[in-house]
């Protein structure tokens, strides 16, 4: 395929300087004119003032970024619907996020997710989490994002990879840094608008192109429309999907302070409750938007040599000018999305957990924000250098490479999380030495699978069997170490018994009993073919 700057025109160039305008004026009219009289806490939770519709786009939001589009099209191509997993299973730990942490999260007045479990086990608790936490979105939210958007800006504006970089962090830290989570919230609204609309015209172009859906669906092979394939599959066995995905999902879902934020910020419980709903509704989306373009694009070029081209391929070719410029806007929306978000979350953690908590407890608002500005200017500069540094890693599988990454960050916190909200008796012990210990057996066996003994050569577990292996082990070690910790653990009920008052009332129930039933009628549908 030729250079994708070489398809651009002037129309083009102009839609996106001009959409970029847009987004900084209101960026700015959100960040120092509406709110120059608020700039407290508001910077981390936006005062506490989200809604369910702002809080479900905001975290679809910071999920969907143009790795995703790229990726998503891209095992589309090669393996069908069969990742669709990653969106659809993930309505039962969204629910569970619900239902089962929001009501102690909120309850507990918590800014960060190391404050609460600090509450839950003590300070050392807390200061393990907070810097477990920093170096999980350093690296899984910004850097790695960063590099898969840098490839992706370098294809369509034909520029550097280091200049790519720069410039998505400077539009990312403008609002991350200058108006907070508010700021990326209301701009989030509107470009996940704008992705959806766009990325649904790319559809429709494209399956009207290929002859309508029964004639996709008559020219590629019957596993393309399996949620569940065998499980000698060598790519997605199902054994390893409805085991692995689970110990992600929880980490994800429920325990990641970037998509967690956004419950943080609701004005009340029901409405991080319907919030969650939203996004569990949103993701469903994820597959006709994002990976039947990859389908679609088997269908019309079946020669196509890089599946990782599948998605741009779509666009150059029945996108007319002008609309490219706009898909272009689009992914680089999710981008600065993602990024703002990821930028706001590592600010909120070191300035509460780090820099509140340990050196300045007295500090005053003014200082909070000013700390959590410089924090958000040296985390771009350090995921600049890092995304860098990634880049001179070649022939990567970016779908699976951000999976298995995630897999193996995933075990230690979903086992902290779930033993510390679920069984009172776990005891800070056993939770320090799984944030430690476990963390290193964890990524460590990352690092064995990814780099020293490539899977490809040699014969490992598929890495989602592997993330539910160790957490079957760190659970082990988790109940051993409880049950025979003579210190014990003082009672904290309190904190974590839901306040009756405070359970999901009719409506929160209703649609959650709805998505939760059209989500069992469409892994009957897809499966079987």
């Amino acid at each position: 395929m030729s250079k994708i700057s070489s398809f651009l025109e002037p129309i083009d160039y102009a839609v996106v300087i001009g959409y970029l305008l847009v987004l900084i004026a209101f960026g700015y009219y959100i960040s120092f004119v509406k709110n120059k009289k608020s700039e407290d806490e508001s910077i981390f939770l936006a005062g506490n003032t989200l809604g369910w519709g702002s809080i479900g786009l905001n975290m679809w939001g910071t999920n969907v970024g143009p790795s995703m589009l790229i990726a998503s099209a891209s095992v589309g191509f090669t393996t069908g619907i069969v990742a669709g997993n990653f969106a659809w299973y993930a309505f039962i730990f969204i629910l569970l996020l619900a239902v089962v942490f929001s009501p102690r999260y909120l309850g507990a007045k918590v800014l960060t997710l190391p404050e609460f479990m600090g509450k839950r086990f003590g300070d050392s608790t807390r200061n393990i989490l907070a810097w477990y936490t920093l170096i999980t979105i350093l690296i899984s939210w910004l850097s790695l994002t960063l590099f898969a958007g840098g490839i992706l800006v370098k294809q369509l504006l034909d520029m550097p990879m280091y200049l790519s970089v720069i410039i998505m962090v400077v539009l990312s830290g403008f609002f991350a840094a200058a108006g907070g989570l508010k700021a990326i919230a209301y701009t989030n609204v509107f470009q996940m608008l704008l992705l959806i609309a766009v990325s649904l015209l790319l559809v429709v172009m494209g399956v009207n192109k290929a002859g309508g859906l029964e004639h996709i669906y008559n020219s590629t092979p019957g596993s393309y429309w399996n949620l569940l394939l065998p499980a000698d599959d060598q790519n997605y066995p199902w054994l390893a999907i409805l085991l692995g995905y689970p110990i992600m999902g929880v980490w994800f879902w429920c325990t990641d302070q970037s998509m967690v934020q956004s419950i943080l910020g609701a004005k009340n419980l029901k409405q991080g409750q319907l919030g969650a709903n939203f996004i569990g509704w949103l993701k469903i989306l994820d597959v006709p938007l994002f990976i039947l373009p990859g389908i679609v694009c088997f269908v019309l070029f079946p020669n196509l040599k890089n599946p990782d081209e599948a998605y741009m391929t779509m666009v150059t070719q029945l996108f007319p000018a002008g609309l490219r410029g706009l898909i272009i806007v689009v992914l680089i929306a999710a981008l600065i999305s993602t990024i703002g978000s990821a930028l706001n979350s590592l600010s909120t953690v070191f300035t509460m957990d780090v820099y509140v908590k340990n050196h300045k407890p007295n500090a005053t608002n003014k200082e909070i924000v000013k700390i959590g500005r410089l924090v958000t200017l040296f985390g771009s500069l350090l995921s600049i250098l890092i995304t860098l540094a990634i880049d001179s890693i070649k022939g990567l599988n970016l779908f699976d490479i951000f999976q298995s990454v995630l897999g193996f960050i995933a075990p230690p916190m979903s086992v902290v999380f779930l033993f510390g909200v679920l069984w009172n008796k776990t005891t800070t012990r056993a939770a320090n030495l799984v944030l430690t210990l476990g963390t290193v057996i964890s990524l460590g066996t990352g690092v064995l699978y990814l780099w020293v003994f490539p899977n490809k050569i040699y014969n490992w577990p598929h890495f989602l069997l592997l993330s539910f292996y160790i957490f079957v082990g760190l659970s082990i070690m988790t109940y051993l170490i409880t049950i025979t910790d003579k210190a014990g653990q003082k009672d904290h009920q309190t904190l974590l018994r839901i306040n009756p008052a405070a359970k999901p009332d009719k409506q929160v129930k209703i649609l959650w009993v709805i998505l939760t039933l059209v989500m069992i009628a469409l892994y009957v549908i897809f499966n079987g073919h």
